[in-house]
């Protein structure tokens, strides 16, 4: 025990000893109500004082201060209460009890303390990006690095803690051990059990690094295509189009193949597949995809293309390819180019539809059809 706190404990009790009307826990209680409301003005002081030393600084040492405050009260006051306990007149043996206690409540508190600064400091950090912009490659990278990062950091931070503060207390001292060192049965089994999620931890890390998925990316997982919500510590939490949420661990996206259509930028290219008949006029066909193209507003100017990419026994494949600023868009430009383009073919050019066509060989006689309905030509008639 220090020397100055061996000063305080003679004195108190000399001081006891001059009142020894007053009970035993009176003067305990006394000493600790010293104590605690010395640590209360001490951090009135220091915090005082730390507010006038940021005063001038940046935002995160602002931040820092204001977030520590609480923590840095509750810190005060159990070092108050601990030597308060240590001087007052108390049994050692529940001194020595409650000294345990607050030791291990002064270690969880020292890592509530690195917890906030690790949350201003990524806060801060995030403030630089502006995800709410169209173009947000950059801010969706440095969010999802920053975001897997933090996570994984507090998790070893909260094993940390929890091992330290174990330590402090005689009984559970080897828990303490095996939790931060991984050793003996103990150590063994939570490894095994724990497995899972340190195979997701260090799944997070790297796609923290290597980033294959960021924050509101679009992808296509398990044949379901949506945007990423959320990446946690073990988790991403995948927004479906329709609303739903597909949860997946994260090692699925280090050992599982996927699309994601927002790796390198939004833009995408959008395919509208027709089938048409053998007659029809390839030429008008595409001026009019064409000029649809170009009066969307959806379109971004690049990527226009009609080409018959395939033959069929029956009619002609048609593809057209139109390139969006991002893939909701370019889904919204795929349904605009089939409804325009069907409505042009169904009132202007007729003669593209398909149809089906019957032939008879020469010098049979062909049935005789009944007269056609009035109105326009049938779908099916005899070459």
């Amino acid at each position: 025990m220090p020397p100055e706190i061996i000063a305080v404990t003679r004195q108190i009790r000399a001081l006891w000893n001059q009142f020894d009307w007053l009970p035993e826990w009176a003067v305990i209680v006394l000493v600790l109500l010293v104590f605690v409301g010395g640590g209360w003005l001490t951090h009135k002081i220091v915090f005082a004082i730390l507010r006038r030393v940021v005063k001038n600084k940046d935002v995160f040492w602002r931040g820092a201060v204001e977030r520590a405050r609480v923590k840095l009260r509750v810190l005060i006051i159990i070092i108050g209460v601990g030597i308060g306990v240590t001087v007052s007149p108390m049994d050692p043996g529940p001194s020595q009890d409650i000294r345990n206690i607050l030791q291990f409540l002064f270690v969880l508190t020292l890592g509530w303390l690195a917890s906030g600064l690790l949350d201003m400091w990524s806060v801060m950090h995030l403030k630089r990006y502006n995800i709410a912009v169209e173009d947000n490659l950059l801010a969706r990278k440095h969010l999802t690095q920053t975001r897997i990062l933090q996570r994984v950091a507090k998790v070893i931070l909260f094993i940390v803690t929890v091992g330290l503060a174990l330590m402090t207390i005689a009984g559970f001292r080897q828990w303490g051990v095996s939790l931060l060192a991984s050793a003996g049965v103990v150590g063994i089994i939570a490894g095994l059990a724990l497995q899972p999620i340190l195979t997701n931890m260090v799944a997070g890390i790297q796609i923290a690094l290597t980033q294959p998925i960021r924050l509101d990316d679009a992808v296509i997982v398990e044949n379901e295509w949506g945007n990423v919500e959320e990446i946690t510590a073990t988790y991403v939490v995948v927004k479906l189009w329709d609303w739903r949420r597909m949860v997946l661990p994260l090692s699925y996206f280090i050992s599982t193949p996927f699309q994601n259509w927002t790796r390198e930028n939004a833009r995408l290219i959008g395919t509208a597949f027709f089938y048409v008949d053998y007659e029809a006029p390839i030429d008008r066909l595409r001026e009019a995809f064409e000029g649809i193209v170009k009066a969307s507003k959806l379109w971004d100017g690049d990527v226009q293309v009609m080409q018959v990419t395939d033959i069929t026994e029956r009619v002609l494949q048609v593809r057209c390819l139109a390139s969006a600023r991002s893939a909701p868009v370019a889904f919204d430009l795929r349904c605009e180019i089939r409804e325009k383009l069907m409505a042009f073919m169904r009132d202007q050019c007729r003669e593209a539809l398909p149809r089906d066509r019957l032939e008879w060989p020469q010098g049979e006689e062909r049935p005789v059809s009944p007269p056609a309905p009035p109105g326009p030509e049938g779908l099916l008639r005899p070459v």
